[in-house]
């Protein structure tokens, strides 16, 4: 019999403290105790990208991450991008505008992942996007309207 333990994370800057079995993916733990449901399941393997999240700034996949391992972190998935009056932010709205969520399965995966690499503050080309969103699948073959949008976004040409 697996004991519950007590997690307390920061989720989309709202502090959510609930019990879990030990062995729960952080995952499972944001979607089905603590009613985050954007993070998807895809692989469950850590390949796919689909459960991206960042943990204290650092893109992880969600369903291959204990809960318990991230206690006390601060977790910020795609609904914590948007502000508070519901206003896209810059990722999302070149989302939006390039047309990069085709059935939309991997678009919160790929929006986390590109958070973190805009967020280096370095101006990225093309192929560095592309190698740098590796760990990130998109089913649709969509790749080259999400790397125009983030481009658009990082300084990166555009066509």
């Amino acid at each position: 019999m697996t004991q519950d333990i007590t997690v307390t994370l920061t989720v989309n800057g709202r502090t959510v403290t609930r019990a879990a079995g030990a062995h729960l993916s952080l995952l499972r733990w944001l979607r089905d105790v603590a009613d985050v449901t954007d993070p998807k399941y895809g692989c469950g393997e850590g390949v796919c990208g689909a459960c991206t999240v960042l943990v204290d700034g650092e893109p992880v996949s969600s369903c291959i991450v204990l809960a318990a391992q991230v206690d006390a972190a601060e977790v910020t998935t795609v609904a914590g991008l948007a502000g508070a009056d519901g206003v896209l932010d810059g990722l999302q709205q070149a989302f939006l505008e390039h047309g990069a969520a085709q059935c939309g399965f991997c678009t919160p995966g790929m929006l986390m992942a590109a958070t973190e690499l805009v967020s280096r503050g370095v101006r990225l080309d093309r192929d560095t996007i592309r190698g740098e969103l590796h760990g990130n699948l998109c089913r649709c073959t969509g790749y080259q309207a999400i790397v125009d949008a983030i481009a658009s976004v990082a300084g990166g040409e555009r066509g």
